[in-house]
């Protein structure tokens, strides 16, 4: 696999909604009412319901799973969460996820992701560490 600095290996667009938050709380264990019930999220200074952090590191190195499929591995993910994603109860919420290369190396890749909502970067310095079959 040919890889150049610059180059996007990936984009994708996902939308939330408040039932994707309680599937998630309930494979996680994660029922912070935060979540899912906007007076709690507003008692704490959120404007409402907000999607949990994992949640959006998951989807956020999905699109890399995808491209590399059985030619490579990812071996470190790191992210910073910078602002979080309100999910409407009506309209839910949409991410927006690109992935480029950052760094080529002995080792592998490095991919670096933009993840924005309603235009703001929502996670930051998200990187992944990816190893290339034949690498």
């Amino acid at each position: 696999m040919e890889l150049a600095v610059g180059d996007v290996v990936a984009e994708k667009q996902y939308h939330l909604t408040r039932d994707s938050l309680v599937r998630y709380a309930g494979a996680s264990g994660d029922f912070n009412p935060i979540h899912y019930r906007d007076d709690v999220a507003r008692s704490v200074g959120l404007e409402g319901v907000i999607a949990h952090g994992m949640l959006t590191m998951g989807i956020a190195v999905q699109p890399v799973v995808d491209w590399l499929g059985t030619a490579g591995a990812v071996v470190d993910y790191q992210v910073r969460f910078t602002r979080p994603v309100l999910v409407d109860p009506e309209t839910g919420a949409d991410l927006t996820v690109v992935a480029k290369v950052g760094v080529v190396d002995d080792e592998g890749a490095r991919i670096d992701l933009t993840v924005t909502f309603n235009d703001a970067t929502v996670l930051g310095k998200a990187q992944v560490r990816v190893t290339l079959a034949g690498a």
